[in-house]
């Protein structure tokens, strides 16, 4: 440990310092290694993995908007075996933190990976994508409806011994009632935010940009809402947060750890600067030792009245 203490514990998930790369925008570790000692992450969250294989969405699939990004990706992936049997071994070598973050059309079937996943070693937490559409339940996305949040959650924690952490979206009237629910399953930790809905248009074309027409919205255009739903999620529900959403730089991080999260998630500011985890770790240890505060947890939640 240096003159500052910088390590996290996110519902049972040590991490080294509360710097995480978000899922979908770092793929599974090695694509950064050229850039980045991505042994210094506190944690990778991987690509989002499916029971089965996936080819994700028709072209175009990504979009840059002003201060952000489109992107329908479908959640293009090898599916779980593959994962477990040729990316994670080599992220587990490298000795990095590893937190799988997985999708399934049911309940079931978030139930069966976790299960897959719990019978292996080297993943140190489980991330929900419950902003995907289940198929029992008419295409309802789980992560709009509080009742589908806890029942997928509970689910979920009956077949594994990790943290669980659900990343909630943004896309609800309500954001407390769903961090709620989550905590009502059993969540160890929330991670918000997840993407908002938006869409572009061809305006000579006269067509919808995206092939899915809709894309999730990621990027700085989306910080002063993620800031907001954290800020209200800290003040209400007792669980930790991983807090992500357009950060950018060590002031961005800054912004989110005091309004109550505990660790921080880089996402669309890793296509930008892909040294950006490093950079904001860095940061943030500069910041600790300048206010003279000895660990970062004393400034989590400190913007809050």
């Amino acid at each position: 440990m240096g003159l500052v203490d910088m390590s996290v514990n996110l519902g049972g998930l040590q991490m080294q310092n509360p710097v995480a790369v978000a899922s979908g925008t770092f793929g599974y570790g090695r694509e950064y290694q050229s850039y980045i000692d991505i042994r210094k992450i506190g944690a990778v969250i991987v690509k989002g993995t499916t029971l089965e294989p996936r080819c994700g969405n028709s072209p175009p699939r990504i979009y840059e908007t002003p201060a952000g990004m489109l992107n329908a990706i479908g959640l293009e992936n090898p599916g779980i075996e593959v994962f477990l049997q040729e990316y994670l071994p080599a992220l587990m070598e490298e000795g990095v933190t590893i937190v799988a973050n997985i999708a399934g059309n049911s309940v079931d079937e978030y139930a069966l990976i976790t299960r897959i996943i719990d019978n292996h070693s080297g993943i140190a937490a489980i991330e929900l994508n419950i902003s995907c559409p289940n198929v029992k339940q008419g295409g309802m996305q789980f992560g709009t409806d509080p009742r589908l949040v806890r029942q997928v959650v509970e689910a979920v924690k009956q077949e594994t011994r990790l943290p669980v952490i659900p990343k909630l979206s943004p896309n609800v009237t309500d954001i407390v009632s769903i961090a709620k629910a989550a905590r009502d399953g059993g969540a160890d930790a929330l991670s918000m935010i997840n993407t908002l809905m938006g869409m572009a248009v061809d305006i000579d074309r006269k067509t919808p940009v995206l092939g899915n027409v809709f894309g999730g919205l990621s990027g700085p255009a989306i910080k002063p809402v993620a800031l907001r739903m954290i800020y209200q999620v800290y003040k209400e529900v007792n669980l930790p947060i991983l807090g992500g959403g357009g950060i950018s730089n060590t002031r961005d991080a800054l912004e989110f750890i005091m309004v109550g999260a505990s660790a921080i998630s880089i996402g669309t500011g890793n296509f930008v600067n892909p040294s950006l985890a490093q950079e904001i770790t860095q940061g943030l240890e500069k910041y600790l030792l300048e206010q003279g505060l000895a660990q970062i947890h004393d400034l989590v939640g400190a913007a809050v009245q």
